[in-house]
């Protein structure tokens, strides 16, 4: 690639680094930078240009995100293959002549539309990476130790026994032995007050997030979110017409004392007080007790993601916010994805129960129901005590690989990335030195086949030191110390 083919003529005042991602996503989309081409290194691009090498790094790593690049261990970065969806349509014109119709002039989205289709999406983080690279992603469970042939056979079980009733419709709230024994483990494992009645089974954490506001938020209302936080969420807030009011997270969680002046009126507040994420703090009691009392006092809602609680490696689970008086106006989330398997997509919803009308309405506009036959099979894995026994295992495997994760981080990331350990979840933070961009690191770690999201990814309007969030759940002890060591080669 040459570099006197790129032009930085951004908009007046634009900072380099994205006029420098402008230039060269307009030469790819153009053509000039054919799919699978070989970028200059970050070093000759800077010193061809003129620019300082953080400002390539940036640039680069925005591109990365987007999907527009790839990195490959030891030889470099690429113009990826399959370029992002939303501009396939440019490509394809350009390559048959004049557009017509659709292609010249894109249908006009309504404004809610529009904001929709801006809001970055969870994948998009991990567009151009194969699926084999799986180091130090997010929210992913061992797949080695997967019960495949366990599942097989209760799979197989299942099937026979029932497969008549499996072909039929099911019910919009879920298949009811599912609701049952979902009831039953978390009022025993997190202290939650349910019946089976106020169980919806959802396709995951997020489809709970996007009833939940469409249920309970009109357009214009504010819902409090966690600036760091998970942003899906935003997405959920979007669909729904309402806006994401975000409150700062410090040691103790969500700062509803922030969130109260920021906007008391708010109808919603989005949290995850057992580990929060992406920083991982536990909401204290003190907290908990004052976000409990705002929804009491302005008849508002809290939506408790509770993601990962399972994975506490000393003592026992924290009980959930829901449980914690009679009557709390507190709606509560759960997910198999990062506990079984993530193409499971089964999570659940528990809604109080001068709610649970509404939200099997709107349950069922929004997709009829999840698969029944994954629902009953799931059914059989917790009722027969198979899930127990799975979470007892991964707790065991995952402290061993959060132990082969700290210990490899001290040998081989001193001064680079500062990693300590934690007593619950599936990733950890590894902060940056003051001053280091966390995307720049970011794009270091994907062209060496890590992906290692940068906590300013998650980031609304907070401000502070940059760091990368390392899943260690996904990577087996054996393979460790090869993955930290490559982390450490990329950032140095």
């Amino acid at each position: 690639m040459a570099a006197t083919s790129l032009v930085l003529d951004g908009p007046a005042g634009a900072p380099l680094q994205e006029q420098l991602a402008e230039a060269l996503r307009g030469a790819i989309l153009a053509g000039r930078l054919a799919p699978g081409t070989r970028l200059l290194s970050t070093r000759a691009l800077s010193e061809q240009l003129d620019l300082s090498r953080n400002t390539v790094l940036n640039a680069y790593a925005r591109l990365l995100a987007e999907g527009y690049l790839v990195g490959h261990t030891g030889s470099g970065t690429y113009v990826a293959r399959e370029l992002p969806e939303r501009h396939a349509s440019v490509r394809r014109a350009a390559s048959r002549g004049p557009a017509r119709g659709l292609e010249a002039e894109p249908p006009a989205l309504s404004r809610r539309g529009a904001a929709l289709a801006a809001v970055p999406a969870p994948f998009d983080l991990a567009r151009g990476i194969p699926p084999g690279r799986m180091a130090f992603r997010l929210g992913v469970p061992a797949l080695d130790a997967f019960p495949s042939e366990l599942w097989g056979r209760l799979l197989h079980t299942r099937w026979r026994r029932s497969w008549g009733d499996l072909l039929s419709w099911a019910p919009p709230a879920g298949h009811p032995p599912l609701r049952r024994a979902i009831a039953d483990y978390l009022a025993t494992s997190r202290g939650v007050r349910c019946v089976p009645e106020q169980v919806l089974i959802v396709s995951g954490s997020q489809q709970a997030m996007s009833l939940a506001a469409q249920v309970l938020m009109d357009p214009g209302d504010a819902a409090w979110v966690e600036d760091p936080g998970y942003f899906a969420t935003l997405g959920a807030l979007t669909a729904a017409g309402a806006t994401a009011v975000p409150v700062p997270v410090d040691a103790e969680g969500l700062d509803v004392e922030a969130g109260l002046r920021l906007r008391p009126d708010a109808k919603l507040a989005f949290v995850t007080p057992a580990h929060q994420f992406p920083l991982g703090v536990v909401m204290s009691p003190r907290r908990r007790q004052a976000l409990l009392a705002w929804a009491a006092r302005a008849k508002a809602w809290v939506l408790e993601d509770d993601y990962d609680s399972e994975f506490r490696y000393v003592g026992r689970p924290l009980p959930a916010l829901q449980g914690r008086i009679p009557d709390a106006r507190v709606l509560y989330t759960g997910t198999f994805s990062k506990v079984v398997a993530p193409s499971l997509r089964v999570g659940y919803l528990v809604v109080p129960e001068a709610l649970v009308d509404a939200f099997a309405a709107a349950r069922g506009f929004a997709g009829l129901s999840s698969p029944v036959l994954e629902q009953a099979v799931l059914a059989d894995f917790l009722t027969q005590g198979h899930f127990n026994r799975h979470v007892r295992r991964m707790r065991v495997l995952y402290a061993a690989r959060q132990d082969a994760l700290v210990e490899a981080a001290r040998r081989e990331l001193k001064g680079l990335v500062d990693v300590e350990p934690t007593h619950t979840g599936m990733h950890l933070t590894g902060w940056l030195p003051e001053g280091v961009d966390d995307r720049a690191a970011s794009a270091r770690a994907a062209q060496a086949g890590l992906l290692a999201f940068p906590l300013s990814q998650f980031r609304l309007e907070s401000r502070g030191r940059g760091a990368l969030m390392l899943g260690y759940s996904p990577v087996p002890e054996e393979q460790m110390d090869d993955s930290v060591a490559r982390l450490a080669r990329a950032l140095r």
